[in-house]
Parts: C-alpha cells; structure tokens; sequence
C-alpha cells in the first residue's frame, strides 16, 4: 500500500480494491448515525459545490435495501450474518438495521486489513453503540475488547422529558492480545497535588495510604507486622 495516499470514496471499495491483508497499524472511524445532524462536508468540487457523492452517502446509506441486506448475507461470516439477522427479526427492516447492516461488512474488512497489533477504535452514539458492540464482539472476539470510552460533550441539551443526549461512545478492540499501546501521561492539577499529597520529605510528595484490605486470610498476608496485627480487626 502506497504511503501518504489519500483514498476519496467508499471505504469498504477502497479496501477491497486497494488494501491487502494486516497492512494498517491503526483505525478510527465515526460513522455518523442521527439522521438529524447536520454533518460537515470534507470535500467540495473544483467549482466550490458540495460534492455529490458525499451527500448521496449521507443521505441514502442507512435507507432499507434488501439488495444490500443479500449481499451482506452472501459475504459475511455465518455468525455475524446469523446476529444482524436476529437484529431484523426483532427490530424490522428500518434505519437502525439499515445502518448495520451497512456497517458489518466494512467492520469485517477492517478487522482483515489491521495488523495483528493494531487496534481500531469506533466512534458511535447510544442510538446504535450496544448493536455495533456486540457485532464487534463476534468480528474481533470478545476477548479482545479493551474499552468503553465514554466521550462527554461540553455542551448541554436540555430535553423536556428525557435526560439531556450529552455523550457518544467509544469502542476499542485490538486485533490481538499484541497490539501496540503508547501510554498517554498528562500532569496533575496543583490543587489535586497539594490536597492529596500532602505530606513530603527528600524524595518528594507523597500521601498516606492503608495497607491492609478488607477480609481475613491465613496467608503471610494475615500476619503480624510491625506491630500491627490486622487479622484482628478482620482485615488481612
């Protein structure tokens, strides 16, 4: 695969014309679902028009098609077509399954282009993140679930007769139990330091912390030590 390439279209004809087998290291995608938003347009046409083909993907994607909903069935594997089928079933044939629909394919070949060490991360609102959820579970396994990511929006919206619709999920599966991770280190506030951590000496800050836990145990755990013997007070 070319480095540096952008690729303008459907991303599941992309990656069946273009992207072999474990080739990309990371994935992020945020399929948009409400059909109220307002979505941003990417790209316009040389004459400053949106461009046609986006909206057409906006517009007609999650609309009930019974030719996409065979070819998913012909394509994909047997326990995924089995689950969105039981999704059909119990919901009808509507925007929500439409959607899904839509989605299983381009989940299975994403999970074929990734590495064995990358990850995917799939950002989706509570309309439909139980759903893809579960689809992922059979696409990736569950064991290779890592994170429900909860992503709070700054802005509130208030609703008459319904908590306000604040946040949207993030899912985060690995390919493997190898993948790469780059842990994220972000300094503290200075009243979270000086109120937690007291206490210093000539190392630093540091707090005071129990060492025992709640429950009793006949372990070295349970002993004696320093004085202090916290098998009588029921902790170990």
């Amino acid at each position: 695969m070319p480095e540096n390439t952008l690729y303008y279209g459907d991303n599941l004809d992309v990656m069946r014309k273009y992207l072999p087998d474990e080739c990309i290291d990371l994935v992020y995608l945020d399929p948009p679902f409400n059909s109220n938003r307002d979505y941003n347009l990417l790209f316009r046409e040389q004459s400053g028009e949106p461009a046609q083909g986006q909206i057409k993907a906006f517009t007609d994607t999650w609309q009930w098609s019974e030719c996409a909903y065979d070819e998913f069935c012909q394509t994909c594997p047997p326990a995924l077509v089995e689950l969105v089928q039981g999704f059909v079933r119990t919901l009808g044939r509507n925007d929500l399954t439409a959607y899904l629909v839509m989605m299983a394919p381009r989940l299975v070949k994403l999970h074929r282009v990734l590495k064995p060490t990358g990850s995917l991360y799939l950002h989706c609102d509570p309309t439909a993140s139980h759903y893809l959820k579960v689809m992922l579970d059979v696409i990736f396994g569950a064991r290779n679930f890592r994170n429900e990511i909860v992503w709070k929006r700054t802005g509130a919206h208030g609703g008459a007769k319904r908590w306000g619709p604040v946040h949207d999920i993030i899912l985060f599966y690995t390919k493997s139990d190898q993948y790469l991770w780059n842990r994220v280190y972000e300094p503290l506030d200075r009243d979270y330091i000086e109120g937690f951590y007291r206490y210093t000496d000539e190392r630093g800050r540091y707090q005071l912390v129990s060492l025992t836990g709640a429950g009793v145990t006949k372990g070295d755990s349970g002993k004696p030590w320093r004085g202090v013997d916290p098998t009588q007070v029921g902790r170990h």
